[in-house]
């Protein structure tokens, strides 16, 4: 009895809501403590679409009566107004997790996965650097983010029955995608945003970019192939462990499933609905509503191909979405941190304090100064073409006083916004978790020593374009 007493309890780790629950409270406490004031801003067309860009200078305070700085109902409440506002992610994440839900049930995914590794065999690994580089250059080429949602559950699926874990897969599109989107080297939504605010001959520097891509995705490719064979060796030292995921694939059950005509039929209907949204999102401007209607198509085909009843066919669609709630709420959650922040009009006075950080300097400190500005900015605006209207016009004229170049202020930017996408709860990352099915408290231990191996890489490569004279 005396022994029993005397075993240490396991340590509780506190659940993802709490964490970022408590972020809600310390802002809402900042919304009443830090002054309200705002940029004036003005529209400019920006290589063809007009932007609401702040005027340097014209920063000034307002009265705190002009805001609304967050109270105790408020705070609670602000689970409501993060859910309204984050309303369509939400329905992106039920609605993949529903759709590929009941393609995972068809049978398909099983077969064809049975069938990849008979011929790959044990050359599986080589999928690792191949799907993050394909997904890198979608990032860094085309600023391609929700293009690849869809990805997530088939990715995440096939590395767990790989002998791998939901880490793996998880990891594979979401470094792949957001690490090539952050060293991007044609990105529409950064590099031309960021390089026509500022001044930059557009483009300039291509070279240096692809050789931060080449690097920066060495990087995580090497972090992620470490880490697979790691498990693989040892499933113990999964940091997924005991976690369940909606996607997960039995390796053992694989071989029940033979591949037939019909199993051909659904994964070619998948890979066109993929085709399908990709060539949408990119020649004609769709949004997340083509891509929950297209989901929803795939998955209706892939039931009658499959002779699916209708009832059985709601039950599985109804049975897929449970999955992924937490990570619905966790997305309504974050998104009421920006909602505090633009009630209370704090945003602009962060980002004018930040930006006065830097005016003094140490010159071989300017370039990671505003590396890490750039970085904390995107927690209050994680949009990345959001971000550059907002400070480049701030940015590209205190880089000149600084004895910096545009170009490296440009760079800063790029790099500060595309990398704590994969950090900050205010970002995508809540999103993809819900998306894969991972904790995003998982993702943060796994992905911590990464960050930090990544933000040095970046600190050196942008001491090295200063050196150049970029």
């Amino acid at each position: 009895m005396n022994a029993e007493m005397k075993k240490p309890k396991k340590r509780e780790h506190l659940n993802t809501w709490v964490v970022v629950f408590c972020i809600i409270v310390a802002v809402a406490v900042l919304s009443w403590i830090i002054p309200s004031g705002t940029f004036q801003y003005e529209k400019i067309d920006v290589n063809g679409t007009v932007r609401n860009v702040a005027v340097p200078g014209t920063y000034q305070r307002i009265d705190k009566s002009e805001a609304m700085p967050t109270g105790f109902l408020g705070l609670f409440a602000s689970l409501y107004s993060g859910m309204v506002s984050a309303a369509d992610i939400i329905f992106v994440i039920l609605t993949c997790a529903a759709t590929f839900g009941v393609m995972v049930k068809t049978g398909a995914f099983h077969a064809g996965i049975g069938r990849v590794m008979q011929k790959l065999g044990k050359r599986d690994l080589i999928l690792i650097p191949v799907l993050m580089v394909l997904f890198g250059i979608g990032g860094s080429v085309f600023g391609m983010l929700s293009e690849f949602y869809g990805f997530y559950p088939l990715i995440v699926g096939l590395m767990i029955a790989l002998g791998y874990d939901a880490m793996v897969g998880f990891a594979i599109v979401a470094l792949g995608e957001f690490v090539g989107f952050m060293a991007a080297t044609l990105n529409p939504y950064t590099v031309t945003v960021a390089q026509s605010i500022a001044g930059v001959k557009l483009y300039s520097a291509l070279s240096f970019r692809v050789i931060c891509f080449v690097l920066f995705m060495g990087i995580a490719v090497t972090y992620v192939i470490r880490y697979a064979l790691k498990i693989r060796k040892d499933p113990s030292q999964s940091v997924v462990l005991g976690d369940p995921c909606v996607h997960s694939f039995d390796r053992s059950k694989l071989d029940e499933f033979k591949f037939d005509f019909r199993h051909a039929l659904i994964l070619l209907d998948v890979l066109a609905t993929l085709i399908i949204l990709m060539v949408g999102l990119i020649k004609l401007s769709w949004g997340y509503k083509e891509l929950c209607g297209l989901f929803i198509i795939m998955s209706s085909i892939a039931a009658i191909i499959s002779g699916w009843s209708v009832n059985k066919y709601c039950d599985e669609l109804l049975e897929g979405a449970k999955g992924v709630l937490w990570g619905c709420v966790l997305t309504g959650l974050a998104k009421g941190i920006v909602v505090i922040m633009q009630d209370a009009k704090i945003m602009d006075t962060v980002i004018y304090f930040l930006s006065n950080l830097l005016n003094g300097a140490p010159d071989f400190l300017s370039a990671q100064l505003m590396l890490l500005v750039q970085t904390l900015i995107n927690f209050l605006i994680p949009s990345g073409s959001g971000q550059a209207a907002v400070t480049m016009p701030i940015m590209a004229p205190l880089a000149d006083a600084l004895g910096l170049s545009r170009q490296v202020a440009c760079l800063a930017y790029q790099f500060g916004d595309g990398l704590s996408n994969l950090l900050w709860p205010t970002c995508s990352i809540v999103i993809v978790c819900g998306l894969g099915d991972v904790r995003y408290d998982r993702w943060l231990k796994w992905f911590g020593k990464l960050f930090v191996i990544l933000v040095a890489a970046q600190m050196i490569m942008l001491q090295i374009a200063v050196v150049m004279g970029l």
